[in-house]
């Protein structure tokens, strides 16, 4: 299993993704579900994935080649002129993998299935972020859904729900995913660290401040035992129930 957030602020956009996948619980790996792309004053980008391990490897690789080789650059998420292209793209992408994998083709209980969520921003125009679907569709976030989950996502929705601020600082969003995570760390094993994280910042078109986060990262540490506290603290706080 999986989890991924992407959170859209006034300030940029940030995102953050734990690393661990199973294929039961005797066996147990480490994979990296984040990846970025930048041209440095003219576009950022950043692609987290959840699913079929195989087909959102294949997907990575694709657009990354299309990147790279003379032969495939078009078309090229470093090419394309708005996100949206962008996100059109990748989602053609996702839909030809699992369409190349299924036997007989795509379906929507395919076990080849993956969900990506794509945030970035090309110059001259505002960041954005899209939800991408097995069957190649998405959906944009809006001041009405801020953020986008994949993967596991029920036990850190309440914290997101509670507590997200779109004017919120970098800082405070980055401890709101970090308890959001740790909520679901402990309530679901096919979940696990380190996590990746990753920021861009609005109009500075690069890849903004990124961190691992360990399990033995003191703050992570201290976030994880004081909202532990935190919670109990509140709960004693709330008055007695009475028959």
């Amino acid at each position: 299993m999986t989890y991924c957030v992407g959170l859209k602020l006034s300030r940029g956009l940030m995102f953050l993704s734990d690393t661990r996948t199973n294929a039961g619980v005797d066996n147990i790996s480490r994979f990296r579900k984040q990846f970025t792309w930048s041209v440095p004053g003219e576009r950022a980008l950043v692609l987290m994935t959840a699913g079929n391990l195989a087909t959102t490897q294949s997907v990575v690789s694709l657009l990354e080649e299309r990147t790279k080789a003379p032969s495939d650059r078009r078309p090229s998420m470093l090419e394309l002129p708005t996100m949206f292209q962008i996100a059109r793209h990748v989602g053609e992408t996702l839909k030809e993998v699992i369409h190349s994998s299924a036997v007989s083709g795509q379906s929507a209980d395919s076990s080849f299935n993956s969900t990506l969520i794509l945030g970035g921003q090309v110059k001259g125009m505002e960041p954005r972020m899209f939800m991408i679907y097995p069957e190649g569709n998405f959906i944009e976030a809006s001041d009405d859904t801020p953020f986008f989950q994949i993967g596991e996502t029920k036990y850190g929705r309440p914290i997101l729900v509670r507590a997200y601020d779109p004017n919120m600082a970098i800082e405070d969003a980055a401890k709101l995913l970090i308890v959001s995570f740790d909520s679901t760390i402990k309530a679901n094993l096919s979940v696990g660290l380190p996590l990746d994280m990753q920021v861009i910042e609005r109009d500075t078109l690069r890849l903004g401040p990124s961190k691992r986060i360990e399990a033995d990262d003191p703050y992570y540490q201290t976030i994880s035992n004081g909202w532990g506290n935190a919670l109990k603290r509140a709960f004693d706080s709330l008055p007695p129930f009475t028959f």
